[in-house]
């Protein structure tokens, strides 16, 4: 059944992937208004519940076992929705194993170090999620931008010759390869918005007195750069994404189908790494099964001995009726395809 899953989840996701070395107009190659075939935004909010179902299961796992962490990467530009999907896509998640950084301008003491610098004290631990709102990416976005920003790195003039974006890309890919390496997976998700639905959304935040306090003018100005923007994002995308820290494109003009999609991408990673809660030593099982009896034996008069096996049988025999109907209907939708491929190959 998890197989099941995983391939219906992979293939969702894979049209947002940017292959590795791939040269990507944003324009030309990703949608902003892509919906998978989901009609109904509440179909769509059916299965980001289902997501996050099985996002809760695998950090739960992934706890547990202690070897892993998972860094999730959002980029976007203004209003695209970043909050929103950390707040949605999270939203059933045990919030002791999950840390989000939001990062602004630089300290003065940021400065005074290499431009990864801060990013690494944010890094999470093994077990845990860690999630970045905005990133290291900043620094061939909005400092490609506006260079003139350069001038408060204080870098040496000879590391400013010569193409500087590149060689960022380059440092950025072999830092990338190093966390993997050491078992931390990067998730990275660029919330792709178009143009019209931006200046919308920075509308509603002026007309309606409760979104006021969102509205800046100074993003507002940076729509002035967007086809730089543009530029900036889409040799991003394809000078970043590799076999180890792939990008992922998420059409993000309808803020249901963002979620879906980044929950998608993040439970994808989940599955992939795969964590198992930690075997039980013969030592420990049998420790186990003395603790269970002299618990049985405190039990009251007319209270169940183990009321938590009970409730673990219960489970388990509902889960089962649940998987024997699903793959039933899966047979049936199987079958009825087959049944319509025979009867076009007759009508022909």
């Amino acid at each position: 059944m998890a197989d099941i899953r995983h391939k219906q989840i992979a293939g969702f996701i894979a049209p947002f992937r940017v292959a590795p070395g791939s040269k990507v107009v944003l324009a030309r190659d990703f949608d902003p208004a892509f919906k998978a075939g989901i009609e109904k935004k509440k179909q769509g909010e059916e299965l980001l519940r289902q997501g996050v179902e099985l996002l809760a299961e695998f950090q739960a796992r992934l706890a547990a076992q202690d070897t892993y962490g998972v860094l999730m990467v959002l980029q976007a530009l203004d209003a695209a929705g970043k909050d929103g999907t950390i707040r949605h896509v999270m939203s059933g998640v045990n919030p002791q194993g999950v840390e989000v950084h939001g990062f602004k301008v630089p300290s003065s003491e940021e400065l005074d170090h290499d431009y990864l610098w801060r990013y690494a004290q944010r890094l999470p631990a093994r077990g845990d999620i860690g999630i970045f709102n905005r990133s290291y990416y900043e620094e061939v976005l909005v400092v490609r931008v506006h260079p003139e920003l350069l001038d408060g790195q204080h870098l040496p003039k000879a590391s400013r010759k010569g193409d500087i974006w590149k060689r960022r890309y380059r440092e950025i890919n072999d830092w990338e390869r190093y966390l993997t390496d050491q078992g931390f997976r990067l998730v990275k998700l660029f919330l792709n918005l178009s143009k019209e639905e931006q200046r919308t959304r920075f509308l509603a935040r002026v007309d309606v007195a409760e979104k006021n306090w969102k509205f800046s003018a100074a993003d507002a100005h940076e729509r002035t750069y967007w086809e730089y923007y543009q530029k900036a994002f889409s040799e991003m995308l394809g000078a970043t994404s590799t076999e180890w820290a792939p990008w992922y494109v998420i059409p993000a003009d309808r803020k249901w189908f963002a979620r879906i999609g980044a929950a998608a991408v993040l439970v994808d990673s989940l599955m992939r790494i795969d964590p198992r809660y930690p075997e039980v030593g013969e030592e420990q099982r049998m420790e186990l099964a003395r603790t269970r009896l002299e618990l049985e034996a405190q039990a009251p008069a007319g209270a169940a001995p183990d009321p938590a096996a009970v409730k673990l049988a219960a489970e388990k025999k509902k889960a089962k009726k649940k998987a024997k109907k699903e793959a039933k209907a899966a047979g049936k939708s199987r079958s009825g395809k087959a049944g319509k491929a025979k009867s076009g190959k007759a009508g022909k």
